[in-house]
């Protein structure tokens, strides 16, 4: 059965702290939404952001019912073995509650402020493909040893080693990277809905499954929705672009919680089984409480649509 999760948050009060907001919003939920959700980023000009890796530790401790997930780390921003130990360390303290998001990285400004290089794309996705390696290696060998056209351990310890194993979820929808994802990957992330944004990707992942043999059914989907249920429906405008992610097009879903649980059970048809939402303001996140969750099926249909086979138009 799929459930839910939570990203982004309404829009902070002012004059209202980081963590009160998160267990203000944190107690509205019920029990089907199950995670929370951090990004990775550490500018937006003068915009106050906190770290993603901290912050995610922080909540895991504060909010022990949920299960707490990167959405997604940039593989460029941490080593990865060192990365590798602090995931363990966080799935023992935390019970085994993480989920390892992972992306090659994107935001070029972000890495020059800090003084990261920013190779291109091909190279990032590549990495992206040996940091995974590196800490499958460190959470299964001990010592762990492994030599890479980008990163190198011998006789790394990383123990204890996590119990339950910690899934890794890669966040993309380009093709190279897609190929990693089906490679390598426990579960795959891309936004909503599924004629808009999802369906193009899903089947080129099917498609690399197919072609390297592996059940696409091993791979947990999860597909992240923008919620925007307005007073005025007349206002609603499905395309929009986010001020962080220039000259990218996002995909809200609404006006209204029916186009949520029509959206939502398209996507479970096909096989997600979990979503991270994103909410424009309070009163999206009260009427998604009480009127998507309690309506909304998420159980596949016995006669839904499968998926379709064939390799995407480019």
């Amino acid at each position: 059965m799929a459930d839910f999760g939570i990203h982004v948050l309404p829009p902070r009060p002012d004059g209202v702290s980081r963590m009160t907001h998160y267990r203000t919003v944190l107690e509205m939920l019920p029990e089907q939404v199950s995670t929370i959700w951090i990004s990775d980023h550490m500018q937006s000009g003068t915009r106050p952001m906190a770290e993603g890796w901290t912050t995610m530790a922080y909540l895991a401790a504060a909010f022990p019912r949920l299960r707490v997930g990167s959405l997604v780390l940039s593989q460029s921003y941490r080593n990865p073995a060192l990365l590798a130990k602090m995931a363990a360390t966080l799935q023992e303290l935390s019970g085994g509650r993480l989920v390892l998001g992972l992306g090659a990285g994107w935001q070029e400004d972000e890495y020059r402020s800090y003084g990261y290089d920013y190779p291109s794309g091909g190279t990032r996705v590549a990495q992206l493909a040996e940091a995974m390696q590196v800490m499958r290696a460190m959470w299964t060998d001990s010592p762990a040893t492994f030599h890479g056209t980008f990163y190198s351990i011998e006789e790394a310890y990383c123990e204890p080693r996590p119990d339950p194993p910690i899934p890794i979820m890669v966040g993309t929808n380009g093709p190279k990277a897609l190929g990693v994802t089906a490679r390598s990957a426990d579960w795959w992330c891309w936004d909503g809905p599924w004629d808009a944004t999802y369906r193009e990707p899903y089947e080129r992942l099917r498609q690399h499954c197919a072609e390297i043999g592996r059940p696409f059914e091993e791979i947990t989907l999860v597909s992240e929705l923008a919620l925007w249920f307005p007073e005025d429906p007349a206002i609603f405008e499905a395309a929009y672009e986010h001020p962080f992610y220039p000259g990218q097009v996002f995909n809200a879903v609404g006006p209204t919680p029916a186009d949520a649980i029509r959206d939502i059970e398209q996507l479970v048809d096909v096989g997600v089984q979990h979503f991270p939402i994103n909410f424009e303001d309070m009163s999206t996140l009260r009427r998604f409480v009480d009127d998507v969750i309690p309506n909304v099926r998420l159980d596949r249909a016995a006669d839904g649509p499968r998926p379709a086979s064939g390799t995407p138009s480019a």
